[in-house]
């Protein structure tokens, strides 16, 4: 597998239209998250390219001046280190610009994540709680009303992982 960076203002036709179709088959075209309502497509991606030359892994992500945030991280299959390697290139990346940690926002109900995060050196921050009601009813409707094993989809938590 090879991870490749893919800045947003010099991406290809080819590029954009793959890591969209990528984005869109994860529901993750567009993001709510902290009140905002921002699109991956507008910001640069780590993408992880398989042996077959196909797209398994995207990871965008967005830098403020000593913070990196990763935005989303979807893979194509699970428990084969994709995740795990664009969160490394990514910490990499940050560091590499000058950042001192990198934080991203989850929901409540996505306990594989706040498993597979944890387990990367992320520590629980802050809870929002009905962060997603609020996102549901002003900003992305289409938020589901329960989410991973049948858990009430209701609050956003914040991770964050040092770098220094």
């Amino acid at each position: 597998m090879q991870i490749r960076h893919r800045d947003a203002a010099a991406d290809t036709d080819a590029a954009t239209t793959a890591v969209a179709a990528f984005l869109r088959e994860r529901s993750s075209l567009r993001v709510a998250r902290l009140g905002a309502l921002l699109h991956p497509l507008d910001h640069p991606a780590l993408l992880a390219i398989g042996d077959d030359g196909g797209l398994a892994g995207v990871l965008t992500y967005v830098v403020d001046r000593l913070s990196c945030e990763v935005l989303t991280v979807h893979t194509a299959s699970q428990w084969h280190g994709t995740g795990t390697a664009l969160i490394s290139a990514v910490a990499r990346h940050a560091a590499a610009a000058g950042c001192t940690r990198l934080w991203l926002v989850t929901t409540n109900d996505n306990v594989d994540a706040l498993r597979f995060y944890q387990r990367r050196g992320f520590r629980l921050a802050t809870l929002h709680p009905g962060a997603v009601d609020a996102s549901r009813a002003t900003l992305k409707p289409e938020i589901p009303l329960t989410g991973a094993y049948g858990i009430p989809l209701r609050d956003e938590l914040v991770l964050i992982r040092s770098l220094a």
